[in-house]
């Protein structure tokens, strides 16, 4: 009864916190002066009508290369801890006879014929518009490890090359570092993308190096989502 009465009272005031919250929550009808700076002059500085974009990768670029990191870490803490659990499954598997997995049914196989073509697309067209309309690396790159869980899901038999993922994942993290490099050689600062020409403006080819960076992080972020996934299937 009494842990009973604690919950509804946590409840209660948890309640009341967010009615407070959503209480005197009033909509700016300005921008902030920080906001309001790198909405006016980021598109002129960077050349990137996608400003959400121009910020992660430019202005912030060194917080989202410690977010990468973070992503790959966690990646390999998976890979870690579910070795040892694969490894005595194999074990088990050739001591005694393993039911195969169950095959998927005819509604999933024929979904995935259809639209694992469309997923893969519509993540590469997120991944290079980046800097133009809303997406990039991070979200492009969710989308194509969401369609490698559609494979999967739909070929229980199928088998991921991880360590094929694992060198291009590794590969796309040090070209990062190395734009970032360039950028401080060439543009005074690391990880500063205007190294290279800022292009037309809203012209595909344009942002200097944001298209760059976008594409490598998408294609970081879907390795390492996939190894991921993969694991967890094992």
């Amino acid at each position: 009864m009494m842990r009973r009465a604690a919950a509804a009272l946590t409840v209660v005031l948890f309640a009341l916190v967010f009615w407070r919250i959503v209480g005197g929550y009033t909509e700016l009808q300005a921008l902030r002066p920080l906001a309001e700076h790198y909405v006016m002059r980021g598109p002129l500085e960077l050349g990137a009508p996608n400003i959400v974009t121009g910020i992660l990768i430019a202005y912030r670029g060194f917080d989202t290369l410690g977010e990468v990191a973070v992503l790959f870490m966690v990646a390999a803490s998976v890979g870690a801890l579910l070795k040892e659990e694969s490894e005595a499954a194999s074990a088990a598997a050739t001591s005694e006879a393993v039911p195969a997995r169950r095959p998927a049914g005819e509604i999933v196989r024929t979904g995935a014929q259809v639209l694992l073509p469309m997923i893969l697309t519509f993540g590469a067209y997120v991944i290079v518009n980046g800097h133009l309309s809303a997406g990039g690396g991070f979200q492009g790159g969710a989308i194509v490890a969401s369609g490698v869980m559609l494979m999967l899901v739909a070929r229980p038999g199928s088998t991921l090359n991880v360590a094929l993922l694992g060198v291009v994942e590794s590969l796309a993290g040090v070209i990062y570092v190395g734009v970032g490099i360039l950028g401080l050689v060439l543009a005074g600062s690391f990880l500063d993308t205007r190294f290279l020409p800022r292009g037309e403006f809203g012209a595909f080819f344009s942002a200097g190096a944001i298209p760059l960076i976008s594409a490598l992080l998408g294609v970081k972020v879907g390795a390492e989502l996939s190894v991921i996934i993969d694991r967890f299937r094992s």
